[in-house]
């Protein structure tokens, strides 16, 4: 999925600029951040309907919600620590058929 994949560079390259981790680390990392999307939008995915199911495919990091489920299994999986990231405070992503949009 072409989203996926605009997904993952972004925020591989957000993750590269923030100097916390080996870029073997990174790697793995955004490996499984595009597993684990592929596997969750599996179903909530319309492109007749690019809105349709939008919240469900949202990654949100804000004061509210100080780790986006997505990426913390992500770094679960890769065996990175979250605030290895190096994430802004505050970021939303949304991925739809045919765009991707960040906040």
């Amino acid at each position: 999925m072409r989203e996926i994949a605009a997904v993952v560079f972004f925020l591989k390259r957000l993750v590269r600029k923030g100097e916390k981790l080996e870029s073997d680390k990174i790697e793995r990392f955004v490996e499984r951040l595009a597993v684990a999307l592929q596997e969750k939008f599996k179903g909530h995915w319309y492109p007749e309907s690019p809105s349709k199911g939008q919240a469900y495919r949202c990654i949100r990091i804000n004061r509210f919600h100080r780790q986006d489920p997505d990426l913390l299994r992500a770094c679960q999986e890769s065996g990175v620590k979250y605030g290895d990231l190096g994430l802004p405070r505050e970021l939303t992503l949304w991925v739809d058929p045919g765009e991707v949009c960040c906040r």
